[in-house]
């Protein structure tokens, strides 16, 4: 005789065959497989997707941004000399080389501080 629940409303539940509880392991396993492995990955890649399409985004922007530092200072009168036109070429360059290595230093602080181990916990009675 199945024991009562103590809920007059609900029902009893129906004995399982073998076959019914393997097929449910099955299922479980399956699911539990899903989502430890399929379901991360489907997240990193929404990551990495919106990652590379930021980078690309701000790349194309900074490209477009010297250009104009480019054609701007081939505009000013100093410039427009045979002599000094090479002067603008190297002002882009040296700005973009300053704008490539400020971003390798946030990219290796970044990089430095995620992977260096947590401190180790001190004990405040011990000096």
């Amino acid at each position: 005789m199945p024991k009562p629940t103590g809920l007059p409303w609900s029902k009893q539940p129906e004995p399982k065959g073998a076959a019914t509880q393997i097929a449910e392991l099955k299922t479980l396993v399956v699911d539990y497989a899903k989502q430890e492995t399929v379901d991360p990955l489907k997240t990193l890649g929404r990551y990495l997707g919106f990652g590379i399409a930021g980078s690309v985004l701000l790349g194309t922007g900074i490209f477009l941004l010297l250009l104009a530092l480019l054609r701007g200072l081939q505009e000013i009168a100093f410039f427009q000399d045979p002599t000094w036109t090479w002067l603008p070429y190297l002002i882009t360059a040296l700005t973009g080389a300053i704008i490539a290595a400020l971003f390798l230093m946030k990219l290796m602080r970044m990089a430095s501080s995620s992977s260096s181990p947590a401190p180790a916990p001190t004990s405040r009675g011990a000096r």
